[in-house]
């Protein structure tokens, strides 16, 4: 394995040990086949680009949740610019503030409900 390819893996593998309160809490609704019967990965590798919060391969499905520092500007600005990235590689992406997982569960769960079905009606290639 290459070591930039290592770095990458070590990197998503560093990541799903230090897990968010938010991501913990979405782990749980999500493992398994829990949300929906779909089956979803935590900290998966896109390419050799990117590393998202969850994904589910069968509907493309990136799901990331952001604290705080989202919110500043430039953060926001790299976050839209990555998301349009991972759109080019025909991958959907939704947001949601750790604080909206945590706080507002099932209103979040509703909007990836959503999301979800609105995928499942489009055929994938």
């Amino acid at each position: 394995m290459d070591h930039e390819v290592r770095r990458f893996t070590d990197r998503s593998r560093q990541m799903r040990r230090l897990q968010t309160d938010a991501e913990r809490l979405m782990w749980c609704l999500l493992r398994n086949h829990h949300f929906l019967g779909l089956k979803f990965r935590r900290q998966h590798e896109i390419g050799k680009r990117f590393i998202v919060d969850f994904y589910c391969e069968d509907i493309r499905l990136a799901i990331e949740l952001d604290g705080a520092p989202h919110l500043l500007e430039a953060v926001a600005a790299f976050d839209a610019k990555r998301t349009r990235a991972l759109n080019r590689l025909g991958v959907t992406v939704i947001r949601f503030r750790n604080d909206d997982v945590l706080e507002e569960t099932n209103t979040a769960l509703q909007r990836l409900r959503s999301v979800v079905m609105a995928l499942q009606e489009v055929p994938h290639p």
